[in-house]
């Protein structure tokens, strides 16, 4: 079912064929019973996969305001262990990072074979928030940089990074929460309204409602250039959580069962001593 949603091939994808409401007719009992089920199977091939150490994986999310990255990470990974798995949240970069290469950042947070990076936003979000704001004309960078092709630079060398991490045994699945834009004004309601949910509403998120088109296009132009069949995009539809979260879990589970880690062969010579460690052990107990 997940290859419906899979954009693997370079300008495949059209956003507006994509409905944000879809669950496959699901009902939210069904979804969650099914995330529960997928999030015990993932617990278990993480263990082999941190055992293994043969691949690692990042997982990217990307989304609008209000799309639910934070809630479908917490769903679908907490069930893991803290060892081998790390989220890194990339928020506006920092004098340092700006002042290096835009990738830079983000390479630091590549994970080791054999564990799970999560991407809360990622390097995406310097290419949607630079092309909707323009914010790489402000850059100070050498003389010879053409700035009008510096978007379009950042595809390639996005592809190119990708495909390297893919070559030294680090995958890339990346996800695109699609959330609509009416449900995107709901949930602020429910923020303004709901006195717990105050801490989560922020102004600017809705200033930038103004550019809902443009991050739009940017979105589709962004997943056109860089969904590759190793390093594909996914567009989940984000406006029923219990779906989206459930649809995750399936191409996470998905993912590792494809990777098929495996607990490592203890070599033969360190089994033929397990019988001496095993009776020093029980003499140490008994004495």
């Amino acid at each position: 079912m997940s290859k419906s949603y899979k954009i693997e091939k370079l300008n495949d994808f059209k956003i507006n064929h994509f409905d944000p409401s879809f669950t496959n007719g699901m009902n939210e009992e069904e979804c969650l019973k099914k995330l529960t089920e997928n999030t015990e199977k993932i617990n278990q091939i993480q263990k082999k996969l941190f055992a293994e150490k043969k691949e690692g994986v990042i997982f990217v999310f990307q989304a609008m305001d209000a799309a639910g990255k934070d809630g479908t990470i917490k769903a679908v990974f907490t069930c893991l262990p803290t060892h081998g798995v790390k989220e890194s949240a990339f928020k506006t970069p920092s004098s340092t990072e700006l002042n290096h290469d835009f990738l830079w950042r983000i390479h630091q947070e590549v994970p080791e074979r054999g564990n799970i990076a999560i991407f809360n936003r990622s390097h995406y979000e310097d290419i949607l928030i630079g092309k909707v704001h323009s914010l790489y004309h402000k850059l100070s960078l050498a003389d010879r940089i053409d700035r009008d092709k510096i978007i379009k630079k950042r595809y390639q060398a996005i592809c190119n990074f990708e495909e390297y991490l893919y070559d030294n045994s680090i995958r890339t699945v990346k996800f695109f929460l699609n959330l609509s834009k009416k449900e995107q004004a709901l949930r602020f309601i429910s923020r303004i309204e709901e006195q717990r949910k105050n801490w989560k509403f922020n102004p600017s998120d809705v200033k930038e409602r103004a550019y809902w088109n443009d991050y739009q296009k940017a979105f589709e132009e962004v997943i056109n250039e860089t969904a590759t069949d190793h390093c594909p995009w996914y567009i989940i539809p984000a406006d029923h959580k219990w779906y989206m979260r459930y649809l995750v879990s399936e191409i996470v589970l998905k993912t590792l069962e494809d990777i098929n880690p495996k607990y490592p062969d203890v070599d033969k010579g360190m089994l033929t001593s397990f019988e001496d460690y095993r009776k020093n052990l029980l003499s140490e107990i008994k004495d």
